[in-house]
């Protein structure tokens, strides 16, 4: 129950029976009759789990808002409980009345950020001799305690977050029943501006990942998912088998061993480390699992006075002796390897029950490494694939999730990436820990598996979605798709500002993109020439005849010189042609000069741009431009969709007038085609 407190101007605007979440989707458990659920009056905590849907990424205590340690404090637990109910709950009657508006977002996590940084402060004001409310404070102390915040070691976006905490408190400081120092702070500044970020503009801060450790990560990834892992998945279905089936009574266990010796083809089971020159070690409760009885009657083979324990305990060790020993019981034979000696064998020295649980726990981190590395999906996103995701989206196959900001290996019944073996926690696991816990498996058992190594260097899952946004970017194209994929088209109008500082080019980068960028164009030029010289149309246009000059050329050189398919490459790559493959269209005007170019026409070409401007090109007037054969469905397609909204009556004027614009570039292209053909 909140008490009135000596320093409270007025009551407060809510009731302690006020709930915490409104307007907000709750759970079914808290819809029932008597279900918790948060209340203003609870001065402890208010705990969101099994009220509000957690994303898969976020564990139970960050759902959670604690007022503890300094928000215990009845002053500052009230003004905190004012605060954030004001920031969750931006559209309740009192707070629309009020006129409030705070810039924050308004997720649980976020409450529990706001009170963090709320005791953080109130820390600070006792260390530096403030007196302990903040109604005796001015906002030149709030001031100071931002100027203080870099000393902590903080980060310019987390003073940026303590900045906006205090600009919203300024804002809602009319509407708390406690003092707080009126005004804002810093008038006319944006929190951004406070803490010396730079302006965002499209541009992201978040790095790529390093190319030196991109590289063989994402290939230790696919070797495990590809090659290692049916034979996982055997030795789990084969050890699932043996434990079903399995017998708790041993009343007939001397004949079953003896048949089972009897069988030549069945071999003991030793450790894996017993290989080394050493004694053989025998897995006794794999060997009972293996005869039909349940693992825990291993003691039916113990050595002492029991003659029948002693007669099974020699038969076994005689077997062992001549040499019928496995380590692959569960698997059988594993994938052969060649590891970094040049020497060929088994990527796993032998698969045991727990060896089983490591591989399996190493499976659902490649799985994540996998498809945070290439899919571009937020953590939250990849957090929250269900079982069966693989779906078809466009007639290609697609990985469906869920928004919130596989493998058959996990124990959680809906989620794919969750903890291997059930246990008391919440179901969570940290996609951070899961890529520093896969590197480390992977050097561990690189002796083993000939896999690379993975150099050390800071990696996080945003990373990578950065780092495939740029790769994406490099072909022709692709920034619709990015920005589709990025979730950045549906959430705001400048959603291509945002794309492109994802896809902007990363310097430990530049040399592999511009490497590869080179033989891809290379392979796309040595296609046509074939293409060419075979008598196959390669394209139309005024670009499309300059090249075809060019081949010409080539192929006259190289039989004036009676030279092979060498002479012909060799040709291909001294000679200078200019080719920008795009999807409407080839553009062949030189960067270095690019004369004839229509889209530089009357335009403002940006500081330091070099070349054509790909969003201003006109395909059927420009002198560079190359209709290749694969580009004329598009155009026949794109003609088709134009008449339709050109012949519909109720399209606006605007709308059609543009139809029949483009209607109009569409036909010249394919009447360029025609005519050439």
């Amino acid at each position: 129950m909140n008490l009135p407190l000596p320093r409270q101007r007025f009551p407060s605007l809510f009731p302690d029976d006020e709930p915490v979440v409104q307007g907000r989707s709750l759970l079914p458990a808290a819809r029932e009759p008597g279900a918790y659920v948060p209340r203003f009056g609870d001065t402890d905590f208010w705990d969101f789990n099994g009220v509000l849907k957690r994303p898969a990424n976020v564990n139970a205590a960050d759902w959670k808002v604690n007022f503890t340690l300094e928000l215990e404090d009845p002053y500052w637990n009230l003004l905190a409980r004012e605060m954030l109910m004001f920031t969750f709950n931006s559209r309740h009657p009192v707070v629309l009345k009020r006129g409030v508006v705070l810039d924050d977002s308004a997720s649980a996590r976020s409450l529990n950020h706001i009170a963090s940084r709320l005791r953080s402060t109130a820390r600070w004001a006792k260390e530096n001799g403030l007196p302990p409310h903040p109604g005796e404070w001015s906002v030149e102390d709030l001031r100071q305690r931002v100027k203080d915040l870099p000393a902590e070691g903080l980060s310019p976006q987390t003073i940026k977050n303590h900045v906006t905490t205090l600009k919203n408190l300024a804002a809602a400081g009319p509407d708390l029943s406690l003092p707080w120092p009126e005004g804002d702070p810093w008038p006319g500044q944006s929190a951004r501006q406070v803490a010396d970020l730079a302006p965002g503009g499209g541009s992201v801060a978040t790095p790529a990942v390093p190319p030196k450790t991109w590289f063989p990560l994402i290939r230790a990834a696919w070797a495990y998912i590809h090659d290692f892992a049916p034979d996982v998945l055997r030795a789990d279905g084969r050890l699932r088998g043996l434990r079903t089936t399995a017998r708790a009574s041993v009343v007939d266990l001397d004949e079953r061993l003896e048949r089972w010796l009897a069988d030549p083809q069945n071999e003991i089971p030793v450790c894996a480390k017993s290989l080394d020159g050493q004694a053989s070690v025998v897995r006794w409760s794999l060997l009972m699992l293996l005869l039909g009885y349940e693992g825990d009657c291993s003691s039916a083979f113990l050595s002492g006075r029991s003659p029948a324990r002693n007669r099974r305990r020699t038969l076994v060790l005689d077997a062992v002796a001549e040499g019928r020993i496995t380590t692959h019981a569960l698997s059988g034979e594993l994938v052969q390897v060649t590891r970094s000696d040049g020497i060929a064998g088994p990527w796993h020295p032998g698969i045991d029950a727990h060896a089983l649980f490591e591989l399996k726990t190493a499976l659902r981190d490649a799985a994540f490494t996998l498809v945070v590395g290439l899919s571009m999906m937020r953590d939250s996103e990849v957090h929250e694939i269900l079982r069966d995701p693989v779906v078809e989206h466009y007639s290609t196959p697609a990985v469906s999730s869920t928004k919130i900001k596989g493998t058959t290996v996990s124990s959680h019944p809906e989620r794919v990436f969750a903890p291997v073996r059930a246990n008391h926690t919440d179901g969570t696991v940290v996609g951070v820990h899961m890529l520093k816990a896969f590197v480390a498996f992977v050097h561990a058992n690189r002796a083993w598996t000939g896999l690379d190594e993975i150099p050390a260097a800071y990696i996080r899952p945003h990373m990578f979605r950065r780092t495939m946004a740029m790769l994406t970017d490099q072909f022709p194209g692709s920034e619709i798709a990015t920005g589709i994929q990025l979730k950045h088209i549906a959430t705001r109008a400048l959603a291509n500002a945002t794309t492109l500082g994802y896809a902007a080019s990363d310097k430990d980068w530049a040399r592999y993109l511009k490497d590869s960028l080179d033989n891809v164009k290379f392979r796309k030029i040595k296609e046509l020439y074939e293409r060419h010289t075979a008598g196959e149309e390669i394209g139309f246009g005024p670009g499309a005849e300059r090249v075809k000059d060019a081949f010409d050329q080539i192929t006259a050189t190289v039989k004036a010189r009676s030279g092979d398919a060498r002479t012909a490459d060799t040709l291909l790559r001294t000679t200078r042609i200019h080719i920008r493959f795009g999807m409407l269209n080839n553009c062949t005007a030189d960067h270095t000069n690019p004369v004839g170019a229509v889209c530089l026409e009357n335009a403002i070409i940006p500081e330091g741009h070099v070349g054509p401007l790909d969003e201003r090109c006109r395909p059927d007037r420009c002198a560079n431009s190359m209709i290749g054969p694969e580009h004329l469905p598009v155009y026949d397609s794109h003609q088709r969709k134009q008449l339709e909204i050109v012949n519909n009556p109720s399209i606006p004027a605007c709308r059609r007038d543009l139809a029949e614009r483009e209607l109009d570039i569409t036909r010249n292209v394919i009447s360029m085609a025609r005519e050439a053909q």
